[in-house]
């Protein structure tokens, strides 16, 4: 092996390490559900798996890296509980419903719909949430919150209980030169953290809700680590699959 071969080797494979599907909220706090209603946990073998969103009585937005060559028939729904082991209501899926332009390992196109097994009953705790039109626009340095179940990085925060975090859109070519190295992001993507890091969401998180004045404007996809300064967030733009979604949900 020569090497230029053996250098290439091990920097694509601390690529592959590095940059990575989101699992869990970064410098975060716990929040009650009723604070996000349209957040559920996708449990995969009866276990957290992902997040998601409620689109209607009948569909839940995720990420397709969360769903691509599983079964629906191993994959539920957790809804209305700030705990993504227990209380709620859990909803089988009945099927899936992967964005067709969805590439594997780039996350471009990163939309999964689940259709559910049996209609939801809206409460306070279970809600839909309300959808950007096609190709709106999101303006930079807006304020969103991002929820999840997913690592805190923290041993002293457990994430059996939902967090969230606060963070701000970053403009979408700063965001393209920050992971310019990993081939950078498409107009499919945007990006929302702080340039010094310290909040984040991370594995575990991965298909959950970016919402900024109460419209899903993201999913959770990828990042390079958790939280680190100069590297937000990465999250699929709902606005560019909003017509996608109303042809396969009526929503």
């Amino acid at each position: 092996m020569s090497n230029k071969f053996a250098i290439l080797l091990a920097f694509l494979v601390a690529v592959v390490a590095c940059v990575q599907a989101r699992t869990a909220i970064v410098g975060g706090f716990e929040i009650n559900i009723a604070v996000t209603p349209y957040q559920v946990s996708l449990q995969y073998f009866n276990s957290h798996w992902c997040g998601g969103s409620v689109l209607n009585n009948k569909w839940v937005l995720t990420a397709a890296h969360c769903t691509v060559g599983i079964s629906a028939s191993n994959l539920a729904v957790r809804l209305g509980s700030s705990r993504h082991a227990s209380g709620g209501t859990v909803v089988r899926v009945a099927r899936i419903v992967d964005h067709p332009n969805y590439v594997d390992g780039t996350f471009d196109y990163d939309f999964s719909l689940l259709a559910l097994q049996s209609q939801l009953t809206f409460s306070i705790l279970v809600q839909p949430i309300a959808l950007p039109k096609q190709d709106e626009l999101v303006k930079d340095r807006i304020m969103t919150i991002v929820s999840g179940w997913g690592s805190t990085k923290n041993d002293a925060e457990s994430n059996a209980v939902l967090r969230a975090a606060i963070l701000p859109t970053v403009n979408q070519k700063d965001c393209n030169t920050d992971y310019q190295r990993f081939g950078g992001i498409t107009d499919r993507m945007l990006c929302a953290g702080y340039q010094q890091g310290g909040k984040d969401s991370c594995q575990g998180d991965s298909g959950g809700p970016l919402v900024a004045n109460k419209k899903l404007i993201g999913v959770v996809s990828f990042g390079y680590g958790c939280a680190l300064g100069g590297y937000p967030g990465v999250y699929s733009r709902v606005a560019i699959a909003r017509d996608w979604i109303r042809q396969n949900t009526g929503v």
